[in-house]
């Protein structure tokens, strides 16, 4: 029996930007918490597919006015012996990626594109500062679980629930501090707690890279803080998953303008 072939629009889009397409399978799902559920994928390349720590794929989850819809996620874990890739993703809203995500099931083919994402943990810095929302958990435990002993982890946390504040499982020579902020009635997309946060958290000496992912609006501002409070550009990375009042583009990404 041959495996199933990936979408030709997938093979043209993997091949212009220097990725992968395959078709994976579902040999997992559970609920983390009230807003992540996560998807375990099998493939023979699922190594190569998941990248690097900060890296995510795209899958496709739909048709859309004719056009191939796809959500791009970041990369939870690798098991590099079976072969296999979990993702993380948020599943409280409404919309194309959540419901794929709610939907999957053992034996699911999966339609991915793989890696994708230029952001990296930075190996010179003594301190990592990881910003953002829940739906960004995935990501940066990824990234601190590949932090070179010794050196310090700060997580800022905005959780739209208190039972969303899962923890990942660090080296014990990793420094590991954890902000989880309730966003309580706050709207999606509203900085106040993030920003909050980040006034009252003081740097730890030496060199720093802070990493900012999430609503778009929220990293924007938390941005704009940390150079206000002294970072340089090159020690900030951010990257929007998703703009609070508009839905991603096909290609799963939010709109910029």
């Amino acid at each position: 029996m041959s495996s199933p072939t990936p979408l030709a629009s997938s093979v043209d889009f993997a091949a212009r930007i220097g990725a992968t397409s395959a078709v994976a399978t579902v040999v997992a799902t559970d609920t983390i918490s009230p807003t992540l559920r996560s998807v375990t994928l099998s493939h023979p390349d699922a190594v190569k597919l998941a990248g690097a720590p900060g890296q995510d794929i795209m899958i496709y989850v739909g048709e859309h006015d004719g056009h191939a819809r796809r959500r791009r996620y970041s990369v939870r874990s690798v098991d590099p012996v079976a072969q296999e890739l979990t993702l993380w993703i948020a599943t409280t809203h409404e919309g194309p990626g959540a419901q794929w995500a709610r939907d999957a099931a053992v034996g699911d083919s999966v339609d991915v594109i793989g890696p994708r994402g230029k952001i990296f943990l930075d190996e010179m810095a003594d301190w990592h500062l990881f910003v953002g929302g829940t739906v960004a958990l995935g990501a940066f435990y990824r990234m601190a679980e590949s932090i070179d002993p010794p050196g310090r982890a700060v997580f800022v946390v905005e959780l739209p629930d208190p039972a969303d504040a899962v923890t990942p499982v660090l080296d014990e020579a990793i420094t590991p501090t954890g902000i989880f902020i309730d966003r309580g009635d706050r709207v999606a997309g509203d900085p106040a707690g993030i920003l909050s946060a980040l006034a009252a958290f003081d740097f730890p000496p030496d060199e720093g890279h802070a990493y900012l992912f999430g609503e778009f609006s929220v990293v924007r501002a938390a941005q704009s803080a940390l150079v206000d409070r002294g970072l340089a550009p090159e020690q900030i990375s951010l990257k929007a998953f998703w703009r609070a009042g508009r839905d991603n583009a096909d290609h799963g990404e939010p709109t910029k303008d």
